[in-house]
């Protein structure tokens, strides 16, 4: 199989990717059993349209059932089996569930959490991945399996260990290695002094030798850089494991690792710098979850809740490295534990896998073949149910696999479009993880950097817009003349750390005629996480004509009017949540106002022509009425859809192809027939239907269309 390379220097296939993780080893105990099964699973997965296949990486004590000795056959007869019809294998190194016998034989691999309590053996992922003795026997079983099949045509590629940076460690080597890191970066105690502002409480260090644990600390300076430290030894583990792969890949054959992006051992930016091509496993509530009427919390840290957190999701691995991305896994049926149930509802499987491709996925990979019948993931369903046999879900990924079929061939090149960016920091999660400025019942909200992202974020997709998020950092290479060119909005949120460099980009991005607006929370700290001694938002309140210097939680919601006259349109429902800055212009017109005795002397939204752009602040966390009002306002469309009548709970988005094809992808969050009017000559591609100006294109329930501008 040939790569394609895109610009970014992602790795792409020569053809959209459909497929599951497999697991037969589950299910068979002897090579001949593997081999019956296979036959059967293998000719239902060519019959559903199924091209691609993961193996492997769950099982080391299969691939190595005591020390020193390997089995590495067994999974011959699945390449085999693959291969010969046409699916392609994607091999997986089987590091992060570790084999009992290494448990028992090295347990001071096992990885520590706060007060020295190591994470007990029994699940997966215990293990410090940074110890030198889990790191030789890890590359032996890593080399005996990529050895092995490598050669083997059907392997397209490789992932490397599976959603790493689950636990961050506290193990006594890994503090002495955090403590060289420091010496490394501030070069002397002093300068660490200065920098972390040990005074504070008598932290004053004559040596590093007196560095107290991370397990007790209370400075954010600290723990800012305890963070960046973990995230590195992250990607030094991938980077690692990737390195000895690509001792033995053919030029051809990628390397990824697949992310969950919750986790808090990560900065995704950096880990996708040693990978071949993004991927990313991104888990989402079904049923009424993604009905655009209704309003549902999310079931846990790691599922998405809305449509709005679907195409999050997708954006935010497309942001990895900027370009296409592989979905490594993704609901195939319930994915929980067993008291959360949650079957798509018809038509759901097909949306979901139509709005990941059309922010860029190259793969729809499904969590799994078969459901398993045992272990921890007993309930989380598979394409097939426990019985074995192929069902509801069998049949609709049949037909996903004709209809993306149809689709395949008008993707060559395919690029994601996108009317208004928005800017991802790390270091800002993590600072805003240590100190969250957001509560939920008076409890601290450790999940405040992402809903203050992702209130702008719904607001670009409620009104019609197409995101793109970047990292600051990508920013930052980008420079201010690319971002005013191929983004008229820029919306920076919850960018609580940021250096003075990045402040001067939005200066700059603003000035040149970008239309800047800026959330809650935004450039208070410097890089060391250290408030900011000057009027916020930091560097920015001159430029965007505005200040403050007080700011509040808010146990209620708090109604936002329109100033009068101008041309900010807000509905009745329009208020702030959970949060006020209480904005003071200086300059600035006020474009909205807090319906509140005390709050209403603040603005809550205001505007500032700054150069040839223009600024906009918005002093709260806003609800989805407001943010999709200020986001409308603020972003043009740059993409104008082929057709009339595009309002919630219709969501439309676009990318063009190598021949500069535009290709549309239009989908129907809700029970309720909707219908859009044809204005450009449109082809539906599954249907191979023509649709012509003045047209009506009926959406049913749960509706998900591909059309293509002919």
């Amino acid at each position: 199989m040939d790569r394609h390379v895109a610009p970014t220097g992602t790795w792409l296939p020569e053809k959209l990717l459909f497929g599951v993780a497999y697991y037969p080893e589950y299910l068979c105990t002897s090579v001949d059993q593997i081999a019956d099964r296979v036959k059967l699973d293998l000719d239902l997965m060519r019959n559903a349209g199924i091209n691609v296949i993961r193996v492997g990486e769950s099982v080391w004590s299969t691939w190595e059932p005591w020390d020193g000795h390997f089995e590495l056959d067994w999974l011959e007869p699945v390449l085999n089996g693959a291969g010969s019809r046409g699916i392609d294998v994607i091999i997986g190194t089987p590091t992060y569930a570790v084999p009992p016998w290494l448990q028992v034989a090295h347990p001071e691999i096992a990885a520590q959490r706060r007060g020295g309590q190591r994470v007990p053996w029994g699940a997966r992922q215990e293990v410090d991945y940074s110890h030198p003795t889990f790191r030789r026997y890890a590359e032996r079983v890593i080399r005996a399996v990529v050895g092995r099949y490598v050669a083997h045509p059907a392997v397209i590629g490789f992932q490397v260990d599976n959603e790493p940076g689950l636990e961050l460690f506290y193990n006594d080597h890994v503090f002495e290695s955090f403590v060289a890191y420091l010496k490394r970066r501030y070069g002397d105690v002093e300068t660490l002094n200065r920098e972390w502002g040990l005074t504070y409480w008598s932290h004053r260090l004559t040596d590093f030798s007196e560095l107290w644990r991370p397990d007790g600390n209370t400075f954010p300076q600290y723990d800012l850089a305890w963070r960046h430290f973990q995230a590195d030894l992250t990607t030094d583990f991938i980077g690692w494991q990737a390195r000895i792969v690509g001792e033995y890949r053919r030029p051809e054959q990628f390397i990824t690792t697949c992310l969950q992006y919750p986790r808090r051992g990560i900065a995704e930016e950096r880990l996708g710098e040693v990978l071949d091509v993004a991927a990313g496993n991104p888990y989402y509530g079904m049923q009424d979850y993604l009905d655009a009427g209704i309003d549902l919390p999310a079931p846990n840290y790691w599922t998405t809740t809305g449509v709005a957190g679907l195409f999050r999701q997708a954006d935010r691995i497309f942001a990895t490295k900027q370009g296409r991305f592989l979905v490594t896994e993704t609901n195939a049926l319930t994915i929980s534990g067993p008291n959360f149930n949650c079957p798509p509802y018809p038509g759901q499987l097909k949306q979901a896998a139509f709005a990941f491709i059309s922010r860029g996925a190259a793969m729809i990979e499904y969590w799994h073949w078969h459901s398993i019948p045992f272990g921890a993931e007993t309930f989380w369903g598979g394409v097939l149910p426990h019985s074995l046999k192929p069902g509801r879900i069998y049949a609709e990924i049949s037909a996903l696999g004709a209809d993306l079929a149809k689709v395949r061939p008008l993707l060559d090149g395919y690029q994601p479009d996108a009317d208004v960016a928005l800017l991802w920091s790390t270091p800002s999660r993590y600072a805003l993880q240590f100190m969250p400025p957001l509560n939920d019942a008076q409890v601290a909200d450790e999940e405040s950097y992402e809903k203050i992202f992702d209130s702008f974020y719904r607001g670009a997709i409620e009104a019609g817009r197409q995101p793109r998020i970047l990292h600051v950092s990508q920013a930052e290479e980008w420079g201010a003349e690319a971002l005013v060119r191929d983004f008229p909005a820029l919306i920076c949120a919850a960018a609580y750390v940021m250096s003075d460099a990045q402040i001067r980009l939005l200066q700059d991005y603003a000035a040149l005629g970008g239309h800047l607006v800026l959330g809650p929370r935004t450039a208070y700290a410097d890089t060391e996480a250290r408030a900011r001694v000057t009027a916020q938002p930091a560097g920015l309140s001159e430029t965007a004509g505005v200040w403050y210097e007080e700011f509040t939680n808010l146990d209620q919601s708090v109604p936002v009017d329109a100033a009068q006259g101008n041309k900010l349109l807000l509905p009745s429902s329009a208020a702030a949540n959970k949060w006020i800055e209480c904005l003071i212009p200086s300059g600035a017109e006020v474009l909205a106002s807090y319906r509140h005795p005390r709050f209403g002397d603040f603005a809550a939204v205001t505007t500032r022509q700054h150069g040839q752009g223009r600024v906009t602040v918005v002093g709260c966390l806003p609800s989805p009425d407001l943010a999709k009002a200020v986001v409308g306002w603020a972003s043009p469309v740059v993409h104008e859809a082929p057709f009339d009548g595009l309002s919630s709970p219709i969501v439309a988005t676009s990318g063009h192809t190598s021949s500069g094809r535009q290709v549309w992808f239009v989908f129907n969050w809700s029970w309720t027939f909707h219908e859009l009017t044809i204005t450009r000559h449109l082809k539906d591609i599954t249907s191979e239907m023509d649709l012509y100006e003045g047209q009506q294109l009926s959406l049913g329930p749960w509706a998900a269309v591909a059309l293509v501008q002919t």
